[in-house]
């Protein structure tokens, strides 16, 4: 190929060739026309490559990796699932109907490495180091690429991720529209988008908030962003639409008129749940707790939290959760906790599928490779029935030093194997039967006529009054924690 240009240059610059080495010319220029049919344009992963220099270029963004298939836990293949078989029969359903994996857009495809200390250390071979929509659209086609290799059937996106940000709100839909084109091409009929959404956290616009704002202007700004990226989403086949209030909050009560504020967001999801209507579209609405980070405060603290603001609201039938484990732990929870407070109250809709660092006081996103937390969350998943229409998506990005682009395929390989090998792992819990017959001779007692009118609301204090006296002092026996532990222990 590097002789082929040369002769190409060389008749451009008028130079002189013998019969030879016009015949080597004929000759050269046929090599590499045929190499040009034969095979598609690669995107490899060195400094001068030529698909960052074309907007319209279509080529393999991923060489040398085929799609991923399952091995069995017996493969030493990094490239191949060990415990993810995505046909395969759990508890009545396939596992790929139990997990419903999404890829997210924004830290798989626009995570950069950086952190509060750090420029960025990923620079992916098919980047320009340019945010135009060429740009956007050559993502979009990595995106899906990345997508049927992996073998999953969603994704998700928030609408500056996929699209740049544009001088006037007409010029950034323009932007929007132009890319969400393409990914309704790319992604055909068996691919749709788990969910969308609009972020309304980076632009300084929204530094004191989107929905909580104090300014009436930016509050209908966001207002017109939702209702956009809410269309696009409707537009994709998306099933659901999330609502993530970043900047939902405060930094300091002695400024904030905190009634007034969350008056606001109940008024702004209201009229996102009648404009769902309105244009027809059938996904659930999620909103996403978080306690802070960015904001000292944010609105939506934890399940419990969220779930009081609907109810409060009368939004609790027009919401559902969805639930970050990242997030869980930094409210101070575990992720298993925040996944049963938003199940026994009906609203438990989707997960973000990562974890945080123990040691490492901020959102870290990780990947989820903990078996025994990916267990305990499956726990919760197939006690709800499973999520559908919601699902996981990985919410989860590459560590910084992680810079190879095999990295990306690894990552969300571990994260959907050790989620699969948690759904295997209750199957086991639920075949064997002890844990569950340890709680329910825990609460045995509640069994008994008395415990039924109790449960029933039927047990007044004067009868109870009247029942302790009878009986005396009650007693009680062991939890069996260490018992539980152990069963639990068992199937992993």
């Amino acid at each position: 190929m590097g002789f082929a240009f040369y002769c190409l240059i060389s008749d451009k610059l008028g130079v002189k060739m013998k019969s030879r080495e016009v015949l080597a010319l004929f000759l050269c220029l046929n090599v590499f026309l045929l190499g040009a049919i034969a095979e598609p344009p690669t995107c490899p992963a060195d400094a001068n490559n030529e698909c960052s220099h074309s907007g319209d270029w279509e080529g393999e963004f991923f060489p040398g990796i085929s799609k991923i298939v399952y091995e069995g836990p017996a493969s030493k293949n990094p490239l191949a699932f060990k415990w993810y078989n995505a046909n395969e029969e759990i508890l009545g359903k396939k596992m790929k109907d139990w997990m419903r994996f999404s890829v997210a857009f924004w830290h798989t495809f626009r995570g950069t490495g950086g952190d509060p200390f750090g420029a960025a250390t990923k620079y992916w071979p098919w980047e320009d180091g340019t945010n135009s929509v060429a740009m956007a659209k050559r993502r979009m086609r990595a995106n899906f690429e990345f997508i049927k290799k992996l073998g999953v059937e969603f994704w998700c996106f928030h609408d500056r991720d996929i699209a740049p940000d544009a001088l006037t709100l007409e010029e950034t839909n323009a932007n929007l529209d132009a890319v969400v084109a393409l990914a309704k091409e790319l992604q055909g009929t068996k691919i749709k988008p788990l969910w969308g959404t609009a972020q309304l956290f980076m632009h300084p616009r929204y530094m004191h908030g989107a929905a909580t704002s104090s300014e009436v202007g930016v509050y209908a700004y966001a207002a017109a962003q939702v209702k956009k990226a809410m269309e696009v989403t409707h537009h994709l086949g998306g099933e659901n639409y999330v609502f993530w209030g970043g900047r939902e909050g405060y930094q300091s009560l002695l400024n904030t008129d905190m009634g007034r504020e969350l008056d606001h967001m109940a008024r702004f999801l209201q009229a996102a749940a009648a404009y769902k209507k309105k244009i027809g579209f059938n996904g659930t609405l999620l909103i996403e707790p978080k306690p802070q980070e960015p904001t000292k405060h944010q609105y939506d603290w934890d399940a419990a939290t969220s779930a009081n603001f609907l109810r409060k609201y009368g939004l609790i039938d027009d919401f559902k959760l969805n639930i970050e484990c990242n997030h869980a732990t930094l409210s101070g929870h575990s992720c298993h906790h925040e996944l049963e407070t938003a199940r026994l109250n009906g609203i438990l809709g989707n997960i973000d599928a990562n974890t945080g660092d123990p040691q490492v006081g901020w959102d870290t996103d990780q990947f989820l490779t903990d078996i025994g937390e990916a267990t305990m969350v499956m726990l919760s998943v197939v006690k709800n029935g499973g999520l559908a229409p919601g699902g996981f998506n990985f919410d989860a990005k590459l560590r910084r030093e992680s810079t190879d682009v095999e990295d990306l395929f690894i990552a969300h390989i571990s994260g959907m194997d050790t989620l699969a090998r948690g759904l295997r792992n209750v199957a086991k819990l639920i075949e064997d039967g002890s844990l569950t017959e340890l709680v329910r001779k825990r609460y045995q007692s509640f069994d008994t006529e008395i415990g039924a009118q109790i449960e029933a609301g039927k047990a007044d204090f004067e009868y109870l009054e009247k029942k302790a006296m009878e009986w005396g002092e009650p007693k009680v026996p062991s939890a069996k924690q260490e018992l539980a532990e152990m069963l639990f222990q068992s199937a992993l």
